[in-house]
C-alpha cells in the first residue's frame, strides 16, 4: 500500500514537472517570437519612406540628399547608413543567398562596392538585385530623370516619380528594401573629366548600363586602362528572344549594332578583348521591331545633333520590349555576384571563328599570289584580328554582293594597276589592306577574280550599281571610324 502511494506521488511530480517544462518552454518560445516580431516591426517602422517631392536644378540635377527628404526621413536614412540593425535579421533576409553562396561567398558580396553607371531600364534592375543580394555599398550615376516612357521597363519607378532624377527615385526605393546598404546617388553625367571623382573608392565592379555610344566607349576605356573591373550591357532595344541572350567577351558579341560600334571604337584605342558583356545574338527579320529613320522634316529643321537633350545623345525613341532590359540587368547582376563570391560558372561558348579567319587569310594570300604571277611564299600584311574585323565589323558577316553569310572570303575590289615594267608585281607593291578588300562568297569571289581582277572589267559592269554603292557605303563608314584613332 505504501509502495502504491509512493509511485502515485512520483507520477504526480513527474507530470507536474512535464507540464511546468511545457509551460516554461512555451513561454520562452512565445517571448522569442514576440521579441522577433518586435524587431521586425521596429525595422519596418525605421525604413525611410518615399517622398514624392524632389527639388531639381540645372538639367534635372538634384540637390544634396539631405535636402531631398523630409527631416525625419533624412534622420532615418542616416541611422540606416550607420548600420544600426540587428545582424540576425539581415542574415535572415539574405538567407537564400547565404545558403547558395556559402558564408564566405556572402561575406565577400556584403563587403563589395559596385558602381552602376546608367540607371534606366537595365541599370535599375542591376542595382535592385545587387542590393537585394547583399552588396554592401552601391553608387548610382545618371544625369537623366524618369519619364512616362521609362515606366515600361524601369525596376522601381512609379507615376509619382516622373520628372525626378532616376538616381534619387532608385535610392529611395532601395532604402526601403535594405536600409543598411550604403547608397551613394550621383545625379551627374559620366564624363572622363570627372571620372576620378565619380569612380573613386576602389570599386569591386563597375556596371556600364549606358546607351550612348561615345559615353559608353569612354567609360569602358577608362576602366580597362586603369584595371578597374567592369561589365557592360549591349543593346536590349529591338530584341525579344530571351534565349538568345549571352554573357561573354566583347570580342564575341555579334549581331548587335551597339556592340559592333563599341568594339570598333575600342579597337582604335587598342582594346580588342578583356571586357565581359551581356548581349543578344537575335537577328533582325521581317515583322520585327527596328529603329526607324528620322522624318525628313526633322532634318530640314537644322542639325539633327541639336535635337537631343545633350550633344551626341540619341534623339530617336528606340523600340524596347519592356521585359528585355530587365533580363539584361539580371544577367549583369548575376555575373557580378558569382564573380565576387567566387562561385563557379560555365557560360555557353560564343562563336569561335578563328579557324574561319585563318582560312580567309590563306585564301586572300593565295589570290594575291596568283595575281602576282604565282609568287611563292607570299604573305599579306593582315593579321587574324584584322581579317575578323573586316568580316564582322566592316561587312557585318555577309557578302557585299548577295548578303549570304556562308562560304565567305575576302577579295580585292579593284584590280592591281598594270606594272610599269615587264613582269609581275613584287610582294611589297600595292599590298592588300582593309581599305581595298570586300567580302563575298567563294563563288562570287572566283567570278570577281576572273572578270574584274584579271579581265579588268569594272565592278559596276559585273555586279551593278547597287553593289558598288554598298561597297562605297562600307568604305565611308569605316573612314568615319578612323577619326577616333
Amino acid at each position: 500500500m505504501d509502495t502504491k502511494l509512493l509511485n502515485s506521488h512520483r507520477a504526480q511530480l513527474a507530470l507536474t514537472a512535464l507540464v511546468s517544462g511545457i509551460v516554461v518552454g512555451s513561454t520562452i518560445l512565445a517571448f522569442q517570437k514576440l521579441d522577433r516580431l518586435s524587431k521586425v516591426k521596429s525595422l519596418k517602422d525605421s525604413i525611410p519612406r518615399s517622398s514624392n517631392s524632389t527639388a531639381l536644378t540645372g538639367y534635372s540635377s538634384a540637390a544634396a540628399s539631405s535636402e531631398l527628404q523630409g527631416e525625419s526621413d533624412a534622420v532615418l536614412a542616416a541611422n540606416a547608413r550607420r548600420g544600426d540593425w540587428d545582424e540576425d535579421l539581415i542574415l535572415e533576409q539574405l538567407a537564400r543567398n547565404r545558403t547558395f553562396l556559402g558564408e564566405e561567398g556572402l561575406a565577400k558580396v556584403r563587403n563589395s562596392f559596385v558602381i552602376v553607371v546608367g540607371c534606366g531600364g537595365v541599370g535599375s534592375w542591376v542595382a535592385t538585385m545587387l542590393l537585394r543580394s547583399g552588396v554592401g555599398k552601391i553608387r548610382l550615376i545618371d544625369f537623366d530623370q524618369v519619364t512616362l516612357s521609362s515606366l515600361n521597363r524601369h525596376a522601381v519607378a512609379t507615376l509619382a516619380d516622373v520628372g525626378t532624377p532616376k538616381v534619387q527615385t532608385l535610392r529611395k526605393r532601395l532604402e526601403e528594401v535594405a536600409p543598411w546598404v550604403s547608397i551613394d546617388a550621383r545625379n551627374e553625367l559620366w564624363r572622363v573629366e570627372v571620372g576620378d571623382d565619380l569612380l573613386a573608392g576602389s570599386p569591386t565592379f563597375v556596371v556600364d548600363a549606358i546607351d550612348n555610344i561615345a559615353t559608353k566607349v569612354d567609360l569602358l576605356y577608362y576602366c580597362k586602362s586603369r584595371n578597374i573591373p567592369i561589365i557592360s550591357s549591349m543593346g536590349a532595344g529591338c530584341k525579344s528572344d530571351p534565349t538568345r541572350i549571352c554573357i561573354g567577351d566583347i570580342s564575341n558579341s555579334t549581331d548587335d549594332p551597339l556592340s559592333r560600334s563599341t568594339r570598333r571604337r575600342l579597337r582604335l584605342k587598342g582594346i580588342t578583348t578583356g571586357i565581359p558583356v551581356v548581349y543578344s545574338t537575335e537577328k533582325p527579320g521581317p515583322g520585327k521591331a527596328a529603329l526607324l529613320p528620322l522624318p525628313e522634316d526633322e532634318y530640314n529643321k537644322g542639325k539633327v545633333g541639336e535635337l537631343g537633350v545633350l550633344p551626341d545623345f540619341r534623339v530617336r525613341i528606340l523600340p524596347v520590349l519592356g521585359t528585355m532590359p530587365g533580363i539584361f540587368g539580371l544577367c549583369l547582376a548575376n555575373h557580378i555576384l558569382t564573380t565576387i563570391a567566387g562561385y563557379p560558372t560555365e557560360y555557353a561558348a560564343g562563336k569561335d571563328r578563328r579557324k574561319l579567319y585563318e582560312e580567309i587569310g590563306a585564301q586572300l594570300a593565295g589570290q594575291e599570289s596568283r595575281l602576282r604571277g604565282n609568287a611563292v611564299g607570299l604573305r599579306i600584311p593582315l593579321t587574324e584580328k584584322d581579317i575578323g574585323y573586316a568580316v564582322e565589323e566592316v561587312f557585318k558577316g555577309k557578302s557585299v554582293v548577295s548578303g549570304f553569310f556562308t562560304r565567305l572570303m575576302l577579295t580585292r575590289w579593284e584590280p592591281l594597276p598594270e606594272p610599269e615594267d615587264a613582269g609581275c608585281w613584287t610582294e611589297n607593291d600595292h599590298q592588300v589592306s582593309l581599305d581595298n578588300v570586300v567580302l563575298m562568297t567563294k563563288d562570287e569571289a572566283k567570278k570577281h577574280e576572273e572578270e574584274v581582277l584579271r579581265g579588268r572589267r569594272s565592278p559596276g559592269d559585273v555586279w551593278g550599281g547597287e553593289v558598288v554603292k554598298r561597297v562605297e557605303e562600307r568604305r565611308k563608314e569605316e573612314a568615319a571610324y578612323a577619326q577616333y584613332r
